[in-house]
This record gives C-alpha cells, structure tokens and sequence, in this order.
C-alpha cells in the first residue's frame, strides 16, 4: 500500500539526536528514557496524522509519502529538521513583563510568550535575556517511524484534526454532509478559521455550536 499525500496514518516514532538523545516519542520504553527521574506516570497514545497536512515534520512527511506500511530510519540535517540557529532571536525582555504576569523568571526556565517558546539565558537588573530558537535548532536529529496502518474511518480522521488544532478532545457529530463541532463560546471564531481545511479534506461543512467555558483563562506568559 504506497502512501500519498493526504492520507491519515498511524505511526510509533521516536525522535533522537545524533549522540543518541531522545526529545521526542510516543514509544512508553522511549519515554521513560526520556523523563528519567521524573516521578510521574508515563502515558502514551497512537499518533494519527494526515500527510501533507504540516502535522508533523515537512521532512518526514516528505520521506513517508510514496512508502509503505513499515519500519523507517530517517536521518535530517539541521536544515531539514528543525532549522539553523538565529543569533536574531535571542532577546531582551524587560523584567516587568514577568511582574505584571506575576512570575518570578529563573535562568535556564523555558517560558511561554504568546506562543512563542523561550529560554531564559540570562537575568541582570531590569533585563532578561530569552532565547526564541528552537532547543533544537542547528541540530542533526533522527527518526525511527513504525507505519503501523493507513487511517480509512473519517471519524478516525477528523478526530486526529480536532486534536491537531485544539490541543484536546471535542464533541463533534456528522450528518447530512456537516461537521457540527461543540466548543467553548471564546474559541468559536478560532474554530470557525478551520471551514476551509474541513471541506477541502473530507467534502464537510463546519458548523460550530457553543459550550459554557468553565476553565479559567491562561495567562500570556506562563511556565511551561
């Protein structure tokens, strides 16, 4: 069965450095690699995804696609992966930004601005020192990926899209040609964004019906 693009698959990954490292898996052995010494339950779940689709890596859905069901390695250059270090995102952050998010900034600390990832490099005075590059930025990495199946149930799909865009699970039902998705009243128009990319995918009119939002809203800087 070869691959193409705008399939929805399942797949086991693990993501590595070229010392051998791991950043990244959905395999339980893996994880616990990776959190060692960390006193929580390890938890993990098929990751489904459609090709094609910058779900994933551009890199890896461009290896998969024209594969089969199967077992890959996949080695990527910094280029390929996760890009080169800019010296143009490492920046000052006033100290009153934390203040104001009442937040006490630690050195070495990964913090969340907007929805931008940073480290904290440095703190002097009323100056922080942030570091946007990708931690793994100008880094070789490999994948090992197990295909484990090509996705044909559209629930299966959509499902994997909801996740995809919304970071969680939500209610969704389809009828008569329509995607009737339930989410907070906050989230609507954000949700409303995503008509297009459900129509072109799977031929389905979004209509997004409202929830009572009893979670409290996050900050915009925040621990991570």
């Amino acid at each position: 069965m070869t691959l193409k693009k705008g399939d929805f698959i399942e797949i086991e990954f693990t993501g590595k450095l070229k010392d051998g490292e791991i950043f990244d898996s959905n395999i339980k052995e893996d994880l616990k690699k990776l959190h060692e010494g960390h006193d929580h339950p390890i938890e993990t779940k098929p990751f489904v995804f459609g090709l094609g689709e910058q779900m994933f890596l551009n890199s890896v859905d461009d290896f998969l696609i024209g594969k089969d069901i199967g077992k890959y390695e996949l080695e990527l250059t910094p280029e390929k992966a996760f890009g080169l270090r800019n010296q143009k995102l490492i920046m000052r952050i006033p100290t009153k930004v934390f203040r104001e998010h009442k937040i006490n900034p630690v050195q070495g600390e990964v913090f969340n601005f907007d929805g931008r990832l940073a480290k904290i490099l440095s703190i002097s005075g009323g100056r922080i020192i942030a570091d946007f590059n990708n931690p793994l930025a100008g880094k070789e990495v490999v994948y090992k990926i197990n295909v484990k199946r090509k996705i044909d149930d559209l629930n299966e799909k959509i499902k994997a899209m909801i996740e995809f865009f919304f970071k969680r699970e939500l209610n969704f039902e389809i009828k008569d040609k329509k995607l009737f998705l339930g989410i907070e009243e906050p989230l609507k128009k954000y949700a409303e964004m995503f008509r297009d990319k459900f129509k072109g995918l799977f031929g389905l009119e979004l209509e997004v019906r409202t929830a009572k939002n009893d979670k409290k809203e996050k900050p915009e800087v925040h621990n991570q």
